[in-house]
């Protein structure tokens, strides 16, 4: 089988191919499985992944850029993907099985990890922002509906981001920057949330029992119902908007 921009390999086992540097622009790969695969340095922007089964494999230093997931398998006896050191900017993963992958120092702007399951995955110094002129940096991403218990969400900066229905159950957001991001429906039991700034986030709709709002970087603006309000507020006078 020839790794070539453009190729298409269906129901194949690819364990035993040499990834190293190879060119897969745009290459489709449905029902494949790959096994402690170690993918360096190669070429992915635009390739597609459907139902494949991604086993304990590496991508480090790879160009993931535009690739979509679709219903894949990366994870296998609590050992995660690895992806570290490259670039995933917009790229989708979609209703695919991430538990415990790491993302290590990855650029991931753009990225959408739409009902996915994310439980116990780390994202460590991922990069979700981008650089447009000399002052001027956005961050853009999606986690829509995905499972993100256990995760470690230390200081991840995403600001603005979409996590509706996002479940956080004891996950690790300290020191994590959400402003203004959108949490409607978000499962934040027992989350370590303290210097993680929420201030203008929307949390309407999400379980913040155990919610310390004296532990939060910023909270100025945070948008909750009457009855989180009530739930939350205490005798520290913070500025909380209740719609």
């Amino acid at each position: 089988m020839e790794l070539a921009p453009g190729a298409v390999f269906l129901g194949a086992d690819l364990s035993d191919l040499d990834f190293t540097d190879a060119d897969l622009t745009d290459a489709v790969f449905d029902d494949c499985t790959l096994t402690e695969v170690q993918v360096s340095g190669a070429v992915l922007d635009g390739a597609r992944f459907r139902r494949c089964r991604l086993i304990r494999c590496r991508f480090a230093r790879a160009d993931l850029r535009d690739a979509r997931f679709e219903d894949c398998t990366l994870s296998e006896d609590q050992q995660g993907c690895q992806f570290a050191f490259g670039r995933l900017e917009e790229a989708r993963f979609l209703r695919c099985d991430l538990s415990f992958a790491k993302f290590d120092r990855v650029g991931l702007y753009g990225a959408v990890f739409e009902t996915c399951n994310l439980r116990g995955a780390s994202f460590l110094k991922a990069d979700f922002g981008r650089s447009f002129g000399r002052s001027v940096v956005r961050s853009a991403g999606s986690f829509a509906g995905s499972r993100l218990e256990l995760a470690d969400l230390a200081e991840l900066r995403l600001p603005g981001g979409d996590f509706t229905g996002c479940s956080f159950r004891e996950a690790d957001l300290r020191e994590a920057d959400l402003e203004g991001a959108d949490l409607r429906g978000t499962d934040l039991f027992q989350a370590l949330t303290a210097g993680a700034k929420l201030a203008r986030a929307d949390l309407r709709g999400a379980e913040v029992s155990g919610l310390d709002l004296s532990k939060l970087g910023s909270v100025e603006g945070l948008k909750v119902t009457f009855e989180q309000q009530y739930r939350l507020l205490t005798a520290l006078g913070l500025d909380v908007c209740a719609d």
